[in-house]
């Protein structure tokens, strides 16, 4: 009698005690069941991981699983400590205020610390790739992250991601959208990184700021101009996915709207 695997998500907790941020990080794990050999698996980090049990992160991969709309990958949310503005955002530079002082801890954290408790807890000896994805603050981190290490990761997903992240007061006479966005910048001065893949996410009512009065929202210039950074960079545009949600907000529930159009383009069948 031929036994019918029953395919679903379980979630696990865990606390990592991490001696680069000094702390303890909570750590969500949500686990497909039916996996033979987890080595198998695709990993997906996820920054801001306390916000993912308020989306329904778990009946939402159990559901596309069991349709067969996703190929089984292992999430990795990462709950955010109390330092999130300066362990969030990019790693070579703070912004203008000092935040993200503390990114390149962070970068280190994901990558020596916990990826490494990640293979030994499932006792694997790697992945089939490495995937990073956050919201907002931690979009931009996941953003970064992925982009300095090719070498560890193929995808990224970016939901309402700060892009607007700048080395410059706008309000400074001398502020310039073309040099003083810390990550557009960062991408323009880089170089092209073959097989990494951009999944970007924005809503027409993220904000209602407009600096340049152009009469597109700031969110959307930034995510729109970052996208344009990739294309000139050398990206197709298969490697280069822009979600532009008319009624997408600033929120949990718009990012939950977002996550399985991410999910079947990161790892549909």
């Amino acid at each position: 009698m031929n036994m019918v695997k029953e395919l679903d998500y379980v979630a696990e907790r865990a606390t990592v005690l991490s001696v680069l941020l000094k702390r303890a990080v909570t750590v969500d794990f949500y686990l497909p069941t039916g996996v033979d050999d987890l080595s198998d698996l695709s990993l997906l980090l996820i920054n801001d991981g306390q916000d993912l049990p308020a989306m329904g992160l778990q009946e939402l991969l159990s559901g596309l699983y069991a349709t067969g709309a996703i190929t089984p990958v292992l999430c990795v949310g990462i709950t955010a400590g109390p330092d999130r503005k300066r362990e969030y955002g990019v790693a070579a530079e703070a912004d203008y205020m000092g935040r993200g002082d503390r990114a390149a801890d962070y970068t280190r954290f994901v990558i020596e610390e916990l990826v490494p408790y990640t293979l030994d807890k499932y006792r694997v000896p790697g992945f089939r790739e490495l995937a990073f994805a956050g919201f907002s603050l931690g979009g931009l981190s996941a953003l970064d992250i992925v982009w300095n290490h090719p070498e560890l990761f193929s995808k990224t997903g970016v939901f309402s991601g700060s892009l607007w992240w700048r080395s410059k007061d706008q309000e400074d006479v001398t502020y310039d959208d073309d040099q003083d966005r810390i990550m557009q910048q960062q991408i323009r001065n880089g170089s092209y990184k073959r097989g990494l893949r951009f999944f970007l996410q924005c809503g027409l009512m993220d904000e209602a700021h407009d600096r340049n009065n152009n009469g597109v929202i700031d969110a959307v210039d930034d995510t729109r101009d970052l996208v344009t950074e990739l294309m000139k960079k050398g990206y197709k545009p298969e490697d280069v996915s822009y979600l532009e949600l008319d009624e997408g907000k600033h929120d949990v529930a718009t990012w939950g709207k977002a996550m399985p159009v991410f999910l079947k383009w990161g790892w549909g069948r």
